[in-house]
């Protein structure tokens, strides 16, 4: 050996591997090899001085304090089960926009205003000629009628059936010659 005094041994008992870059050990202060230079590998009886980690609450994200031997799966179960904040405030409704439509009674996310009448509705009731709402300017467009009232709201040169497309258009087109 050329270089006797060049490096240091893992201060793991049972690696003692000479080391060229070793890692010294910010709690212990001790020298140890890649394997063995954290809190776990080397079992560092000081980890609890540097190693400290406040979980979390996942409902009203406030840490919760964890002594030394607690889990901190059970204090924050425990945390969530007596003194949770985000549990003692009453949860906000989500559909709160109920349809203005006479009978239907059912709520949305959204508001969904009617251009004329300026009435809140459901997906449903929508357009103005699904709930009644008179035209303002004008006869409604197709567009502005939902799949249930589509039959409603053809024109009546056309067919109503959902079938009536190019292909049966053709063969019509095709019978007549």
């Amino acid at each position: 050996m050329e270089f006797p005094d060049l490096g240091k041994h893992c201060s793991e008992k049972t690696c003692k591997q000479l080391d060229f870059l070793p890692l010294k050990c910010d709690a212990c202060k001790q020298d140890f090899c890649k394997d063995h230079f954290t809190y776990a590998a080397h079992m560092c009886p000081f980890a609890f001085k540097k190693d400290i980690r406040v979980p979390v609450c996942p409902l009203c994200n406030i840490p919760v304090p964890v002594k030394k031997g607690e889990l901190p799966d059970v204090v924050v179960g425990k945390h969530m089960d007596r003194d949770c904040a985000r549990c003692a405030v009453p949860k906000e409704k989500v559909f709160t926009h109920r349809c203005s439509q006479e009978g239907c009674r059912r709520k949305e996310m959204l508001q969904l205003p009617c251009v004329q009448c300026r009435r809140n509705f459901c997906i449903q009731h929508r357009h103005p000629l699904d709930h009644g709402c008179g035209p303002r300017g004008g006869p409604a467009g197709r567009a502005g009628c939902s799949a249930t009232t589509a039959a409603e709201c053809n024109p009546p040169g056309l067919a109503s059936t959902p079938s009536f497309g190019w292909l049966a258009q053709r063969l019509r087109w095709k019978e007549k010659r």
